[in-house]
């Protein structure tokens, strides 16, 4: 039983169809747009940089990484670099994107690599998309690094507030099947991180525990599944 609920919390992964989008729409769609431009190399993608950014919880992350999965799907090569890689890669000309997270948090090194990337990535030229918790302009880094995140796209994200979480959650809830009582959203909004990704995720799983189960989701099936977990 144990290992079935934590096999069920795996969920499917960031994509940009299930990103929470809330008042976020421009970012999405811009992506989205990006994503469907032609690929081959008479035709690249827009290789205009594209900036993110806005506080944890807001969903940055969660663009790059589906982003980084749509391209790996279609078969393509992407840079990741994000504040805990310890050892960036060599830039690649195979690379059809340069991805950078969370550049808020670059040390030195970090800084020297993104830049390195950057640099090359323009003369490809290849699209940088990142994102960190500042606006460009107020980012601590080096100035020349600094100033490239910000001549792009650049999309301030907002985190959701509990209003419109209750909404996502719902809509996500009805498009399963499932009617979440206003007792339970309570539950699941004060006992659990208010993540937006985080909260989808663990409707995933008592989605799943509950068909297991064959039971409603109630706060006593959730404590059960968390005791099991």
């Amino acid at each position: 039983m144990k290992q079935l609920v934590l096999d069920m919390g795996l969920g499917k992964g960031p994509s940009l169809s299930n990103f929470c989008v809330g008042p976020n729409a421009a970012a999405q769609e811009h992506l989205q747009l990006w994503l469907g431009q032609p690929s081959h190399a008479a035709v690249p993608r827009s290789p205009v940089p594209t900036y993110l950014w806005g506080s944890s919880g807001c969903g940055k992350s969660h663009l790059l990484h589906a982003v980084r999965s749509a391209l790996q799907a279609q078969g393509q090569r992407v840079g990741w670099l994000n504040a805990t890689t310890s050892v960036a890669d060599e830039f690649d000309n195979a690379w059809v994107a340069v991805l950078l997270d969370d550049v808020h948090a670059f040390d030195a090194a970090q800084q020297q690599a993104a830049f390195n990337w950057f640099v090359n990535a323009q003369t490809q030229p290849i699209a940088v998309l990142a994102a960190g918790n500042l606006p460009p302009a107020d980012l601590q880094l080096r100035d020349d690094l600094r100033t490239r995140l910000g001549w792009g796209h650049v999309f301030a994200l907002q985190t959701l507030d509990d209003t419109q979480r209750r909404e996502v959650l719902r809509a996500n809830a009805l498009a399963r099947g499932i009617a979440l009582s206003d007792e339970v959203m309570d539950f699941m909004l004060t006992r659990f991180s208010r993540d937006l990704g985080s909260l989808i995720e663990l409707l995933d799983l008592m989605d799943g525990y509950a068909l297991q189960t064959q039971r409603a989701i109630t706060i006593p099936l959730i404590k059960t599944m968390m005791d099991n977990a």
